[in-house]
């Protein structure tokens, strides 16, 4: 059974910091990519990061540059999205979504996602 669970969310100040991580099994973690995205309420799913397999490419959406980091841990088949300088527009569900084969953006058309969890940013 395919699981990708998502975990570390929380309430924060903004300028605070949360790291997320994403345990994968089900699959073999070193042919898929690893995205987080994230959605907030009334708005569409956004990608925030994606770490492709092999050399470990990382792509971050514009407000994710400078901010957050995006890293694994293959042995662990786990991924972490280290997030800094949080901001209350951060505030959003976020989940991680598994792609074949994805390189640099991962794109929604992820084959695996997983359950989100919710982070929360106050001013």
């Amino acid at each position: 059974e395919v699981q990708l669970q998502a975990s570390g969310g929380g309430l924060v100040q903004a300028g605070g910091s949360l790291r997320l991580s994403c345990a994968a099994s089900g699959f073999n973690f070193d042919d898929y990519g690893i995205g987080w995205f994230r959605q907030a309420p009334g708005k569409a799913r956004e990608e925030v990061a994606c770490i492709s397999r092999g050399d470990g490419t990382a792509y971050y959406a514009n407000p994710a540059k400078g901010r957050f980091t995006i890293s694994s841990d293959n042995a662990k088949n786990l991924v972490y999205l280290e997030m800094n300088s949080l901001k209350p527009e951060d505030t959003a569900v976020y989940h991680c979504a598994a792609g074949f084969a994805v390189y640099g953006r991962c794109g929604n058309d992820m084959d695996y996602w997983g359950k989100g969890t919710q982070v929360t940013v106050s001013s």
